[in-house]
């Protein structure tokens, strides 16, 4: 949408925020005109004039969600990504202000930014879990684990189940793990999965299941080629089953056919393998 944002202040993030703030707010009257201009003629000028004139109501909104632990410029970088689309979408004979239509836009992408980057394993994955992960801060009364009440209460406001405001609270309040940990003398601290989490690659059990699966996959394979005309065969092998593997030209030569040909070939004899195998 708007790539070229050089008219936007830069420099440090103290910087840019001054800057922003500077920047006049558009009147009424000029940013419908600037939208019809964007909408009607692709004006990009005008786009990015109500981009730029809204730099201060995404840092404003991204300041919002500086207790995740994450960049505030990022959260600004994100938040103007909304706007961006925000601007692309908006519609001027509606009646309504740009900030007004583009908080929604702004939000969602500083959302999807901070579930993808709080935590390495994602803690909010469905409808339900993303409502509860924005909003479990704010419906807790008090510190701690909510008791029973205060579960059933969250729930009915944010409409959803009790279960699932437990499940989002345990994840909330729980860190991430190295799995191999970290040299620590303190008796205290955590233990890593690696030292309770049992490596099974080795037991006879799965080693034997693992050399049967291999034996038995390798017999239909055979089986499966053995159904194949030896041009095909060869050609097969040659592509895919050697150790110097050939090209498409090299073969060609070799059968005095074109290189598509051999191609041809080769796809349908693939075909047929594949169909031998999904039957076994």
């Amino acid at each position: 949408m708007v790539k070229d944002l050089s008219i936007m202040p830069t420099g440090t993030i103290e910087a840019y925020i001054s800057s922003a703030y500077q920047i006049p707010v558009l009147t009424p009257e000029e940013e419908h005109s600037l939208a019809v201009l964007h909408r009607d003629n692709g004006d990009m000028a005008a786009a990015r004039r109500l981009v730029v004139s809204h730099l201060r109501f995404v840092i404003r909104i991204a300041r919002g969600y500086m207790g995740y632990g994450l960049p505030l410029p990022d959260l600004i970088q994100e938040g103007t990504v909304g706007l961006m689309k925000a601007v692309r979408r908006f519609e001027p004979d509606m009646g309504v202000r740009l900030v007004s239509f583009a908080v929604h836009w702004i939000r969602a992408e500083i959302h999807e930014y901070i579930l993808r980057n709080w935590r390495i394993v994602k803690v909010a994955t469905t409808k339900a879990q993303r409502k509860l992960f924005f909003n479990l801060r704010s419906s807790k009364k008090r510190l701690g684990w909510f008791t029973k009440q205060e579960v059933e209460d969250v729930a009915a406001d944010l409409g959803v189940k009790p279960e699932i405001v437990m499940q989002m609270e345990s994840r909330l309040a729980s860190q991430d793990l190295s799995f191999d940990g970290l040299e620590d003398d303190d008796d205290d601290a955590p233990s890593a999965p690696s030292t309770y989490i049992p490596d099974v690659r080795m037991e006879p059990s799965r080693l034997l299941e693992r050399e049967d699966t291999d034996r038995n996959q390798k017999e239909r394979l055979h089986a499966a080629l053995a159904g194949l005309d030896d041009r095909s065969k060869t050609i097969l092998y040659e592509r895919w089953l050697s150790e110097k593997k050939q090209t498409l030209h090299e073969l060609a030569e070799q059968f005095g056919v074109s290189a598509e040909r051999i191609r041809q070939i080769e796809k349908n004899a693939m075909k047929k393998v594949r169909l031998q195998l999904e039957a076994a």
